[in-house]
Parts: C-alpha cells; sequence; structure tokens
C-alpha cells in the first residue's frame, strides 16, 4: 500500500530557493532509479521565508526506508545537510 512522507526542512536564511533546486535535481536525477519512489513535489511554507515542505509517495514502507538508508550511505544527502539551518523532521503517512 503505498504512503507518503512528509518533510520539513528550514534552509538558511536565504538558501531557499538553492535548497528546493537541489532537492528538486535529487529527485529528478536520482528518483527514476529508486525501486519504490512514485515521485515528489516540493512546496513553500508561506509564512516562513526559509521554509519548504517536500512530500513524497512510496510503494511501501519498506522501500522508503531501504532507499534512505542506501542514500545516506552514499551520501547523496550531505549538500541537502549543507543547506539547512535545522535537522529535517519528517512524517510517514499510511501503513507501518
Amino acid at each position: 500500500m503505498p504512503i507518503k512522507v512528509i518533510v520539513e526542512f528550514q534552509a538558511r536564511p536565504g538558501a531557499r530557493a538553492e535548497l528546493r533546486s537541489l532537492l528538486a535535481s535529487i529527485s529528478t536525477t536520482h528518483g527514476s532509479q529508486v525501486p519504490g519512489f512514485l515521485g515528489s513535489t516540493v512546496y513553500e511554507v508561506l509564512d516562513s521565508p526559509d521554509g519548504l515542505v517536500e512530500i513524497a509517495e512510496w510503494d511501501s514502507p519498506e522501500a522508503q526506508k531501504t532507499a534512505v538508508q542506501q542514500a545516506m550511505a552514499e551520501g547523496l544527502y550531505a549538500p541537502v545537510v549543507e543547506l539547512v539551518a535545522a535537522p529535517f523532521r519528517a512524517t510517514r503517512i499510511g501503513p507501518s
């Protein structure tokens, strides 16, 4: 059963556009190669000049967990970490 993962980002001051572009690039470049990844959309937070929310859809919790572990091991998210001002927050919606 598909799930959604909502990830809240707080970019460094003035870096929201760069972070948004990077997230889109990762999704476009690597997403099609990741088993179980169905796509994602990034939204700007209206009341925060540096806030972004990404909503990603996955085939299953297992597919999402495996993909994140692999991406972390490969350092795929390292550039994202450099652009955020605080740790991101992720919420999984759907069966666990």
